[in-house]
């Protein structure tokens, strides 16, 4: 694991409670690898949800933020119907976090669902609203923060976090445990599911107790939509006898099927 390194302790924006461990998790929205990284998130969190807490740094490079943050005023305040641009995405997912951090992984998963199915362009201010319509936010609210300084500041608050942890590769993790003298552990790049698995055992420096998978059908009421490749992977089952029991809910008219080019999507219904 020639891409894991110790780092200084950062300057926490948040604290935790009852909870050792603390994870950075640095993702690119829209890259290829974040839909890789997010099945093992989401079991990490369905098994180990007890040991830690966790921090979404979103990690898009962005050269004129300042320049982009007025044409953003431009078209909240009717200046201009629609703009498109990268780090749109971003922002946009930091407005919603001002929603709330649930508002905020529901605005994310949203998102990567657009992409996946190739439905719009993500980068248009437009399909961002829309996004966050089906989300359920408060559309006024997520109108006013998307052109707000606070959303600007929160994406440039990740970016400094990124360069302060001296992340250049992403998806990267970096481990904290609770003592303040202890050095994190830096994971770049993506790992089987067992290495992370260790590494929380390694600094909890005991055995680590796993809570027990949720249903299938309690799995979706969480995160809402999955793919079938997702869904073996967090009960350790083979593609098509995933395939199988996700087409039983199907008929049972518990979800439903959506096929894109690469992979099956379930939405619960």
């Amino acid at each position: 694991m020639n891409n894991i390194q110790l780092l200084q302790e950062p300057t926490p924006e948040f604290t935790t409670v009852n909870k050792p461990i603390e994870l950075y998790i640095f993702v690119d929205p829209l890259c290829p690898e974040a839909f890789n990284m997010q099945a093992i998130l989401r079991r990490l969190q369905l098994e180990y949800n007890h040991y830690f807490t966790w921090r979404l740094v979103l990690s898009t490079e962005l050269a004129s933020l300042n320049c982009l943050s007025k044409r953003v005023k431009g078209c909240v305040s009717g200046i201009e119907l629609d703009i498109n641009h990268p780090v749109l995405p971003s922002i946009a997912i930091k407005a919603a976090e001002l929603q709330g951090k649930r508002a905020g992984a529901r605005y994310l998963s949203k998102l990567q669902e657009y992409v996946l199915l190739n439905k719009q362009d993500v980068n248009s201010y437009a399909t961002l609203l829309k996004i966050a319509e089906d989300v359920q936010l408060d559309m006024n609210e997520f109108s006013a923060d998307f052109g707000s300084k606070e959303a600007a500041r929160a994406f440039q608050s990740d970016l400094y976090i990124k360069r302060e942890m001296e992340v250049d590769e992403v998806p990267s993790i970096v481990f904290f445990n609770e003592c303040i003298e202890d050095e994190g552990l830096k994971v770049s790049g993506s790992y089987s599911y067992e290495v992370y698995e260790h590494i929380l055992q390694e600094m909890m420096d005991e055995q680590l107790v796993r809570q027990p998978l949720p249903t299938i059908e309690a799995l979706f009421t969480k995160f809402h939509t999955l793919s079938t490749n997702e869904v073996a992977f967090i009960y350790s089952l083979t593609e098509q006898t995933a395939e199988r029991e996700l087409k039983k809910r199907m008929l049972q008219q518990k979800i439903e099927r959506i096929q894109t080019n690469h992979d099956t999507l379930w939405r619960i219904k």
